[in-house]
């Protein structure tokens, strides 16, 4: 999740009976959706030795710290191990895995009923999800075509807060709203729900 540490664990296994050691040179770098390298975040080198079919874990910790402000809008974060087998004629193996960082941040809920030309009240629930306070938070929400850019008081660390918007809709039918939170650390966290309006 974004905002929190990201914790991953490559598993080796030894398929032969004979002892192996295998270095692992492990790195991990903020991408874009692309898979163009934004910045290299952590770079690691370990040696495992394994036994005769015998398996081993190695557990890789990314510290929001480390990629932080590095990550851009598209949240991924692209992890390599290149495992080499020693003593022999060059045995590499490369495991790749990209991971996506959830937004778990907005909530909007929506009346049961929602009439057409009748006022409609929603709620938005945002959140800080950082350990570090955030300033200059701006929600941005569109609807029936319109934007309204609404500013928001800090957030401390880990804070969840709420804001209600009322409305009108015009018409019969499904209606797009989209909300869009930014603020100094990070930008563009994204919540977006289909209302259903009922004839009057």
């Amino acid at each position: 999740v974004f905002g929190k540490d990201v914790t991953l664990i490559l598993i080796l296994y030894n398929l032969s009976s004979d002892h192996k050691t295998v270095k692992v040179d492990m790195s991990a770098s903020t991408i874009l959706y692309t898979r163009r390298a934004v910045a290299e975040i952590l770079k690691a080198t370990t040696s495992v030795d394994l036994g005769s079919k015998q398996g081993k874990h190695i557990r890789l910790k990314i510290p929001y710290s480390y990629y932080g402000k590095y990550l851009t809008t598209d949240k991924r974060i692209q992890v390599t191990a290149l495992c080499e087998v020693m003593h022999t004629h060059g045995v590499k193996l490369l495991v790749e895995k990209t991971i996506i960082l959830e937004d778990t941040n907005i909530i909007i809920k929506i009346p049961r009923r929602v009439v057409v030309n009748k006022a409609t009240t929603l709620e938005i629930s945002y959140a800080n999800p950082l350990p570090e306070p955030v300033d200059r938070c701006v929600l941005l929400v569109t609807l029936m075509n319109q934007q309204v850019k609404i500013h928001l008081a800090r957030l401390a660390p880990r804070e969840r807060s709420r804001i209600y918007f009322e409305f009108t809709p015009r018409k019969t039918g499904p209606l797009q709203l989209q909300v869009d939170f930014s603020c100094d650390k990070f930008s563009h966290i994204k919540g977006f729900v289909t209302i259903a309006v009922a004839p009057a």
